[in-house]
């Protein structure tokens, strides 16, 4: 597919390594630092590249304020390992990863599902990533959600969080769902982007609803309503009766 490429000054613009400038600078502080400078350039420039359409970075990516609040919620749940179903251009998995860098767990992991990251996006996210130095920690899956999402469970796979921003049919974001509750532990947080819109929103509401997940209060909406919603799984994790079912 036909990119339309960025400036060339973009790749070409030094980025602070791991090692620090700063006297004092740990190498965790390092690492954040250098992911942020990433992450202000990808919401000053854009990507290095695009898909060929019309405002298509504007209309994929989360935007800063929302990716900052992602980052804050992570951040306080003391998150070590994320799992993300959607990559495009890294908005979210660059504050995921400054997250991770943030808390400085002993074994920060960062899985990403993406099976349009090569093909269609030029691998433009994923390169972002690694002039961020999260490569380190983050591992890409170019497979579907619904073959990836069943292979980790069956790897015996435990995330502490979530975020899905993959396929917006009903029927993929109610799969995601399904094995994203076999995955994150329990107690553990799944944020949805779009949940205004009714596909997502209908999805995450049958969870909700039957299998005791509660909305967690972290993005404000506005005039569209909520865009990312977050919910916290039950601990224990239980499976309800199919006599007690509750329809949308």
């Amino acid at each position: 597919m036909d990119t339309q490429v960025r400036p060339a000054s973009y790749g070409e613009k030094e980025v602070p390594s791991d090692h620090g400038e700063v006297a004092g600078m740990t190498r965790a502080d390092a690492r954040t630092r250098r992911i942020r400078e990433v992450r202000r350039r990808l919401a000053r420039e854009g990507p290095p590249r695009t898909r060929d359409r019309e405002g298509d970075f504007e209309t994929v990516t989360v935007p800063e304020r929302e990716c900052d609040r992602l980052r804050d919620l992570m951040v306080r749940e003391k998150a070590e390992t994320v799992v993300e179903v959607g990559l495009a251009y890294a908005g979210s998995a660059l504050a995921i990863g400054e997250a991770l860098t943030t808390v400085d767990r002993p074994r920060p992991r960062h899985v990403i599902i993406d099976p349009f990251q090569e093909g269609e996006y030029r691998n433009a996210g994923w390169d972002l990533l690694c002039s961020a130095g999260l490569d380190a920690i983050a591992t890409l899956l170019p497979a579907p959600s619904s073959t990836a999402l069943p292979g980790l469970f069956t790897e015996g796979f435990v995330a502490d969080a979530a975020f899905v921003d993959g396929s917006h049919r009903f029927h993929e974001v109610f799969v995601d769902l399904y094995f994203l509750r076999k995955i994150v532990r329990p107690g553990g947080l799944i944020v949805m982007d779009d949940d205004w819109w009714p596909s997502v929103h209908t999805a995450a509401r049958y969870y909700e609803r039957n299998l005791g997940w509660k909305a967690v209060d972290a993005f404000p909406g506005d005039e569209r309503g909520v865009r990312l919603k977050a919910y916290r799984l039950p601990d224990p994790a239980f499976e309800p009766p199919f006599q007690d079912f509750r329809g949308w």
